[in-house]
């Protein structure tokens, strides 16, 4: 039996519909983030003053933005305690990094590598012009000249999710691409970090983390180059510095606090729904990993597991605080309705643990990435299935996708009329552009047709 102990660490049970309606919509983000005593501690230490993270940022991104390495240089030594005056990472060592790592490392990352590319290849796009008897038109389908990939090294370190931008990147083309991490106490990147992007195949990499990094890659500094695109995950000061500098470059998307929603019917092995729960729980005391299921047994079941495979885990701290902050067990009549429940959550990944789960892919409406079955797991698609693990968050699937190579390339509109084109679609050019007082609009049309209607037109 669970302890009362073991309940503290356990999901919420909800049984009341009304009541998981209510807590599912709740929309979320990074903004609901709060400082930890520890985030209060630094910031009183580095800038002698009970600042918020917003008023942090705004700090840095201004200092950085005027002073550049100096600044960059400065918030690293007091932040990340790295005094290594070099702000660039050699690829010599990145070469290093990977020749360090046992040798199944190295080929799970060029594995990973290989399934990523192979997944993204399949979404190249292709410019097009569709020819008439009134002229051209199509697109031109460009990649982004530079973009900025940042990759955490915090309280983990995340060398998938380097791969997971950066080789979309590479396969869509994009000329530069530029990776920023922060620097431990001894002044170096993570080797894992370094070795990921030495597989994936960037071209810099720089020694930065925070809202600083985020500030370098959009404004540019001595060092460092001012980028198109910043992408990739990251704490409050992160986010909040991306949301900011938005307009002056182009952003993926404001990740918040990861999460998973499992789907799941009496067939589901309650061992294996407590495994990818608590998956997920790991990441982070303010992931979310919910259970949708029609069955009571099955729920109990989970309830019983959940602390048997939580006890011996590395980080048992960080899941159980996930799983009381927001983990939840939701019990629900019939599959139709839990995949309502779903869709209203609108999850980062949505994984279907059911009996025929191909029958309800149709029904899903909203989710950053569907795990199709039980042979399905999260933890394949963060790793090594393929698909980029950067997905929406927050709710935020409702209406944005995950990373994919169109993210990493524009669109240029062709436009290439000729005369015939002019005498049909001129008139009611004029007249739109007239009914908008935009006169010279529409003297730009006008002139041309009264050339083509004077008797000396060809």
């Amino acid at each position: 039996m669970t302890t009362q102990t073991e309940t503290t660490s356990l999901p919420r049970l909800i049984r009341d519909l009304n009541d998981a309606r209510r807590e599912l919509t709740r929309r979320r983000g990074f903004e609901e983030t709060a400082l930890s005593p520890r985030m209060r501690e630094g910031i009183r230490r580095v800038f002698g003053a009970d600042l918020t993270a917003e008023q942090v940022v705004d700090r840095i991104l201004s200092e950085v933005r005027n002073e550049g390495d100096a600044a960059i240089r400065r918030y690293s030594a007091a932040l990340d305690g790295d005094t290594n005056p070099e702000i660039e990472a050699p690829r010599s060592a990145w070469k290093a990094a990977l020749a360090s790592l046992d040798p199944a490392v190295q080929d799970a990352l060029r594995l990973a590598a290989e399934q990523i590319a192979a997944f993204h290849q399949k979404q190249l796009r292709t410019s097009w012009l569709d020819y008439g008897d009134e002229g051209a038109l199509g697109q031109i389908i460009r990649p982004l000249d530079r973009v900025g990939v940042y990759a955490p090294g915090g309280t983990a370190i995340y060398p998938s999710s380097l791969l997971m931008t950066a080789i979309p990147a590479r396969v869509a083309g994009v000329g530069e691409i530029v990776v920023c991490s922060p620097a431990s106490q001894g002044g170096q990147i993570s080797p894992l970090m370094l070795a990921a992007a030495e597989v994936a195949g960037v071209d810099r990499v720089f020694r930065i983390g925070g809202a600083q990094a985020i500030a370098a890659m959009a404004f540019g500094a001595q060092t460092v180059p001012h980028v198109d695109k910043i992408y990739g995950p990251g704490n409050i000061f992160v986010v909040l510095a991306k949301q900011r500098v938005f307009g002056i470059v182009a952003i993926d998307q404001l990740p918040g606090p990861t999460e998973t929603l499992l789907v799941a019917d009496d067939s589901a092995d309650p061992e294996i729904v407590a495994a990818d729960l608590l998956a997920q729980a790991e990441h982070d005391p303010m992931a979310s990993a919910i259970l949708i299921t029609v069955s009571q047994t099955l729920a109990d079941a989970v309830i019983e597991e959940l602390p048997r495979q939580l006890a011996p885990l590395e980080r048992a701290d960080i899941a159980a605080q996930s799983l009381a902050a927001n983990g939840l067990i939701v019990l629900a009549p019939d599959v139709e309705t839990a995949i309502d429940l779903a869709n209203r959550y609108a999850p980062e990944h949505l994984c279907l643990l059911l009996r025929d789960p191909w029958s309800c892919l149709p029904l899903v409406r909203h989710a950053g990435g569907i795990f199709v079955g039980e042979d399905s797991p999260e933890a394949l698609g963060d790793y090594t299935a393929g698909p980029s693990h950067v997905m929406p968050t927050g709710g935020t699937a409702r209406f944005s996708s995950p990373i994919h190579v169109a993210d990493f390339t524009k669109v240029i509109s062709v436009v290439a009329a000729n005369r015939k084109a002019i005498r049909r679609l001129g008139p009611a050019t004029s007249t739109l552009a007239r009914a908008e007082g935009l006169t010279a609009h529409a003297r730009a049309i006008e002139r041309r047709l009264e050339r083509l209607n004077s008797p000396d037109s060809a």
